[in-house]
């Protein structure tokens, strides 16, 4: 925000004279007295108020100018739609459109998520309340849970074909959070975070009570298995989900990982 000096002959008149300046009414405007003016003896000796003021911003005019000033430097133009949260106070969403996308992006998300980093900063230093703002563009946040969804299921089946735990790449807290969620209601492997700072990364690995997950499957795909003795039936052994191939999970819409992918 830009702040201006403006004098009068007290301070209420210098806050008329800011407001007329401005544009606006005097409870849109924030100042600072600097100095209170004097009114002297007979006229003599006196001396002007002085305040230091600028507009009030709301949260939408300050997010909206933020972003402004930094695609003003990259040279993008980017159109910046701004909607409260329906179901969170003090969060607002802030949707990007334009060409080339992808630069706000980045890799893996990671400019988005430093854009939407220095965003929440900017505007919360002017904000006597918390505001979250949430950045997104190209519906990036969803595809991108989807994908993470995805490599945990694909991360799991190999952790309890192999009984060998393995390790994400590093991931940002809410990036975590989605894996950990994932697979919270898969009882044959467990979750952990390790690692700090920017190395912190998820760990999947096989449950310490579900050891006996591959003897089963082993026992039902070996060799003249036909199932318990007393069975008549001829049909095929049924699997659980957690029992599928990766590639059944690409049945669903979703966009696979390969198991190669969990180890970068």
């Amino acid at each position: 925000m830009e702040y201006i000096e403006i004098e009068g002959k007290t301070v209420d008149d210098a806050i008329t004279e800011a407001s007329v300046q401005l544009g606006v009414t005097s409870d849109q405007i924030e100042y600072e007295v600097i100095d209170k003016g004097a009114s002297g003896f007979l006229g003599f000796n006196s001396k002007m108020a002085k305040i230091r003021v600028c507009k009030k911003f709301s949260p939408e005019d300050q997010i909206r100018d933020f972003l402004s000033k930094v695609y003003d430097a990259m040279g993008l133009t980017v159109e910046i739609l701004i909607t409260p949260d329906e179901e969170e106070e003090n969060v607002y969403n802030v949707e990007m459109k334009g060409d080339d996308m992808g630069v706000l992006i980045g890799k893996r998300g990671q400019t988005l998520d430093a854009l939407q980093y220095l965003t929440n900063l900017a505007v919360n230093k002017h904000s006597d309340t918390y505001l979250k703002i949430k950045l997104d563009t190209e519906d990036y946040r969803r595809r991108r849970k989807e994908t993470l969804e995805n490599l945990a299921r694909n991360v799991a089946y190999k952790v309890k074909r192999t009984k060998k735990p393995v390790e994400l790449e590093p991931m940002n807290p809410y990036e975590r959070r989605v894996i950990h969620f994932a697979l919270q209601n898969d009882r044959y492997v467990t979750t952990h975070s390790e690692g700090e700072g920017p190395n912190r990364h998820v760990v999947v690995t096989l449950d310490k009570d579900a050891k006996d997950y591959g003897d089963s499957r082993n026992r039902k795909n070996s060799k003249g298995y036909r199932g318990p003795k007393d069975s008549k039936s001829h049909e095929a052994p049924q699997y659980s989900r957690e029992e599928k191939e990766p590639g059944d999970f690409a049945e669903s819409g979703e966009s696979g990982a390969s198991e190669e992918s969990a180890n970068e």
